[in-house]
């Protein structure tokens, strides 16, 4: 691919937002289990972050039903923890407020990652970036695993006395998005041969992982439970992705780009906004 059609390396992920049945429980859960903070709240739409950062966006929908899990549409939301010590307060949050939620924990080699279920079925991961040059690429591929993951022992190496009494969630952001989708064929025509990211792994034809500048995945596409779905209806769920770009240059040439493959956008002159085949509403702005 020409590097002219990549997506610039500093591109990062922005907050997901949710469209939600019950605006108080998944507000609740994701400010005391997962330890979040609120950020700006209206009667009906709650941004929740770290810092001066949104990572989460709850909009109430409660005229929608619920997606099947066969549908596309969200897999989860990773949020991405500075160290080891404020990954394991979080998990220890949620663990001890949320404990029904956890689904599992895997060391890939590149993270440590651990898994939860939100009250309303979003898949949520909490995990810490091992440093770069820990990383291992063969042939223009992340080297990624699944390998067993203790909690409690990582709990026990990481979670202080202290950090029990008075948490350090330290920073986070929204490392990665990882999708359900229909096929990983479809998928990598949009995700990399239209909207710039690299691929850095592929499995088997099930699943896909796309980057910008070297990360081990900014996205991530799977069919593990959604294979051969159409478009979405409009359900709870997924609401929006954003990504984050570092100029109103980038956001012109991904506008161009877009249009030169007859992808239909809209563009405020601030954003710009358009679905991938399977309905999920992507947004592209630059970064704050």
């Amino acid at each position: 691919m020409n590097t002219q059609d990549l997506l610039a390396a500093d591109t990062s992920m922005g907050p997901v937002t949710l469209l939600v049945a019950d605006l108080d429980a998944l507000t609740a859960y994701y400010r005391d289990a997962v330890a979040l903070s609120v950020l700006a709240a209206t009667a009906d739409t709650v941004t929740l972050g770290r810092g001066t950062t949104p990572l989460i966006i709850l909009r109430a929908a409660p005229e929608l039903v619920h997606a099947s899990p066969r549908d596309a549409g969200l897999f989860h939301t990773a949020i991405l923890f500075d160290s080891e010590a404020s990954l394991a307060a979080a998990v220890y949050s949620v663990a001890t407020k949320a404990p029904g939620t956890f689904t599992g924990s895997s060391d890939h080699l590149v993270s440590k990652a651990f898994y939860f279920t939100d009250p309303e079925g979003n898949g949520v991961e909490l995990y810490w970036d091992r440093d770069r040059t820990q990383w291992s690429w063969t042939h223009g591929q992340i080297e990624m695993s699944t390998l067993f993951l203790d909690p409690n022992a990582f709990l026990r190496e990481h979670l202080t006395e202290e950090a029990v009494d008075v948490p350090n969630f330290g920073d986070a952001v929204v490392g990665h998005v990882h999708l359900s989708v229909g096929d990983v064929a479809t998928a990598k025509e949009f995700y990399v041969d239209r909207l710039g990211f690299e691929q850095t792994a592929a499995l088997a034809g099930s699943a896909l992982f796309v980057s910008a500048g070297g990360y081990h995945h900014h996205m991530a596409m799977n069919t593990w439970n959604s294979a051969g779905a159409g478009r979405r209806a409009r359900t709870l769920g997924l609401g929006r992705v954003d990504i984050l770009v570092p100029s109103s240059d980038d956001l012109g040439s991904l506008g161009e780009r877009m249009q030169h493959y007859g992808i239909g956008t809209r563009d405020d002159g601030q954003t710009l906004s358009f679905d991938d085949p399977w309905a999920n509403l992507i947004r592209v702005t630059t970064a704050p």
